[in-house]
């Protein structure tokens, strides 16, 4: 124990497999400053720093931006053990997913070893994941809670103390002053719940395995534009729940693809996501309540699709995009247009000057709507 105390910079390069230049660099920005010291006076890891090297490593050969395994590992809430049951999980999903891949490209080899060519349907099942279990490994980096949105959604269930939460993910503005129960259909997204979290159950929306009025409240947050019904949805949590507190989207009001500029100016084939969703009048009727708007902060914490409305650098992120639905399903030569003109555009000015308005602004109304009945 006292040797992994002082283990010099060499040696914890040697074992890790990275450079001493990645340690420096690590070290100038503060994501692993090696704390203890050497019998000659030279800076040292000690056990705690090697505890924390081993979380950035691991995050970092799972794809993971810097910047977001400085929030991973700077979480309070989230101790050793949660680390690493969660790189647990992420690594094993990893694993499973590459194992499936394997297997479909064998089975087409032989099958054109034989002269035998798989159909369209056959080809695609590799990738036939839900749209969750795509994104899903993203979601630990950059989809956080949101502490001034929390502060409305839990305010709005209430003196509630049993809360169902659907399309619960990993978890996310769960309240923890509550008894939660959560729904996630996606087993990626429930492997990567925290330790400590609600217990979840496998069950879509749309059928939810509860009696009538089982819990105080239901609540779901950024999730019924994943849903395949969510007028069935939201009237299963009306059946199971006295309070409904949904987060999502408006769609509905006139000019609303102009309110966003990246969909204004970037990414329009966003628009063709929404043709077939409910209004807003629809969404609210189903669980007979009322919307209200809900601001976006300019620093939101929680990375989905418009939270970063006035820091556009950010969607040229691929661990940004890659855990927010939308980038997936319009497509990767609609994501490649739109991050190349958004790119071409910070640097030449040109989205500075057309959205210099935005500057001043603290918060902007974006579309998104809390529902409460």
């Amino acid at each position: 124990m006292e040797e992994l105390e002082r283990l010099t910079v060499g040696r914890v390069a040697e074992l890790a497999g990275v450079t001493v230049r990645t340690l420096h660099h690590y070290d100038r920005i503060g994501l692993v400053r090696p704390s203890a010291r050497t019998a000659g006076g030279y800076r040292a890891y000690a056990a705690g720093d090697v505890e924390r090297l081993r979380e950035v490593l691991a995050y970092r050969r799972l794809g993971f931006g810097l910047r977001e395994i400085a929030a991973l590992v700077d979480d309070p809430a989230t101790d050793a053990v949660a680390h690493l049951r969660r790189l647990r999980g992420l690594l094993l999903d990893q694993r499973d997913r590459a194992a499936a891949m394997v297997t479909a490209i064998d089975r087409e080899l032989e099958a054109r070893a034989m002269g035998v060519r798989t159909t369209p349907e056959e080809q695609l099942k590799v990738f036939g994941a839900e749209l969750y279990d795509t994104i899903g490994s993203a979601y630990p980096a950059t989809r956080r809670t949101e502490p001034r949105i929390a502060a409305r959604i839990w305010e709005a269930l209430g003196d509630a103390r049993t809360v169902l939460n659907v399309g619960a993910g990993t978890g996310s503005y769960e309240p923890r002053d509550r008894d939660v129960t959560a729904v996630e259909p996606s087993a990626v997204m429930r492997a990567q719940r925290p330790a400590g979290a609600a217990p979840c159950v496998a069950a879509s929306a749309e059928n939810l395995p509860f009696e009538d009025r089982s819990f105080d409240a239901a609540m779901a947050v950024s999730t019924v534009h994943h849903w395949p019904d969510p007028v069935a949805g939201l009237r299963e949590m009306r059946r199971v729940a006295r309070r409904v507190v949904v987060f999502t989207y408006d769609a509905s009001t006139t000019g609303w693809l102009e309110r966003f500029w990246l969909t204004r100016d970037y990414l329009p084939e966003f628009g063709e996501l929404l043709a077939d969703w409910p209004s807003l009048a629809d969404l609210t009727r189903a669980i007979g309540g009322r919307a209200e708007p809900v601001l976006v902060p300019w620093d939101c914490t929680d990375g989905f699709f418009e939270a970063h409305w006035r820091r556009p650098e950010a969607y040229l992120d691929e661990q940004v995009r890659r855990a927010v639905s939308v980038w997936t399903r319009v497509g990767a030569e609609a994501e490649r247009r739109a991050v190349e003109g958004l790119r071409d555009d910070l640097a030449s000015g040109c989205w500075a000057e057309r959205n210099r308005d935005l500057v001043a602004l603290d918060a902007a109304e974006l579309g998104l709507r809390l529902l409460v009945a």
